[in-house]
């Protein structure tokens, strides 16, 4: 569905680079839904004419995987606050646990959370009592309680 979109989203003029764009895309796609749905994408092979370059669908070469291309210089984590959903959060891929903490605790999403709970909320929260980190995944903001 990706690469469906993707094929979708990219730009449509009559480049060289756009039409071989769009032949890649499109024979890529044959290739990985040749399994699932084979005589469609054979007759689709056939009438695009990847036939004449590659030969048969069933003998054209699986893609590769690019591994640099899969690389991201930034991941998006969950930041929740006791337990709750309250945003997203954008830190660099290599980012060690004590940067990704830092970066969750000034981010405007738990300082809106911080305040709400200093000036009266209900349970009596008035700082930060522990971050816990799930690496590539989340950041769970828990909120130390007053004394009662």
């Amino acid at each position: 569905m990706k690469m469906l979109n993707a094929l979708e989203s990219a730009p449509v003029d009559s480049t060289t680079a756009s039409v071989e764009l769009a032949r890649e895309g499109l024979s890529l796609l044959l290739r990985v839904l040749n399994p699932v749905v084979p005589h469609v994408t054979h007759a689709l092979w056939q009438d695009l004419g990847y036939a004449a370059k590659h030969g048969d669908i069933v003998d054209a070469a699986w893609p590769q995987v690019d591994e640099a291309a899969l690389a991201q210089d930034e991941i998006e984590l969950v930041l929740q606050v006791n337990g709750k959903l309250r945003g997203k959060l954008m830190v660099a891929a290599g980012a060690d646990t004590a940067a990704i903490e830092a970066a969750a605790i000034a981010s405007t999403h738990v300082q809106r959370a911080l305040a709400e709970n200093r000036t009266g909320g209900d349970d009596g929260s008035i700082g930060v009592e522990r971050v816990i980190v799930v690496p590539k995944r989340l950041v769970n903001i828990v909120l130390a309680k007053q004394p009662a």
